[in-house]
């Protein structure tokens, strides 16, 4: 994770009661990565959910598009301060995905192709919060935005939306991920303005 792109720089912050605390509206879709864009065929794309105990529940591809699929219209907001409204998505709920998971630990750590890591409380991936996301605007998720998929947690700054996302583990602990662990912070509501630890 050498390369980082550009656009990690902010604007100054826009009055618009739709956009939280420091961010600018954008009606592009900014490309932020850091490292190489993976390039995972659904063939080979897999999605696991690891328990404490090590149960593994794992679905391929096609499992995916068998379980029932949300059209998910949101804003987004990156902590570079863009923030993009009313997008489209569809996608499979976490909520579908958790339903025969038995697990005990409140916390989870998303794991993606490519290696990036990024913490979420169990409590903020379900509940109609978040999804594992394959359409962007009625069209396949391109890979510089994280497809065949990616994890879209739209209430939280979009570094916690896991691109190429390929599993979620249980954690006891709230456990930091790769950029939590170079200074942002551990939750990262936008609306707080929590961007930095």
């Amino acid at each position: 994770m050498g390369i980082i792109s550009r656009g990690f720089a902010g604007r100054s912050r826009e009055h618009n009661p739709e956009l939280p605390p420091g961010q600018y509206l954008t009606e592009d879709f900014p490309v932020l990565s850091a490292g190489p864009t993976p390039r995972i065929s659904t063939d080979e794309w897999e999605f696991t959910i690891t328990t404490e105990n090590g149960t593994v529940h794992r679905w391929s591809w096609a499992d995916l598009m068998a379980l029932p699929i949300e059209d998910v219209a949101t804003d987004i907001h990156c902590v570079t301060r863009w923030s993009k409204l009313g997008t489209s998505w569809r996608g499979v709920s976490l909520d579908t995905l958790f339903a025969g998971v038995d697990t005990s630990y409140g916390y989870t750590m998303a794991h993606s192709y490519g290696g990036y890591t990024t913490n979420v409380p169990l409590a903020d991936l379900l509940g109609g919060k978040a999804w594992i996301a394959f359409e962007f605007d009625g069209q396949p998720l391109d890979p510089e935005h994280g497809g065949p998929a990616r994890l879209l947690v739209p209430h939280l700054y979009f570094w916690k939306s896991a691109k190429w996302v390929r599993g979620i583990q249980m954690h006891k602990s709230d456990d930091a991920g790769f950029w939590e662990q170079n200074g942002y912070n551990t939750y990262g509501d936008p609306w707080l303005e929590q961007r930095y630890s």
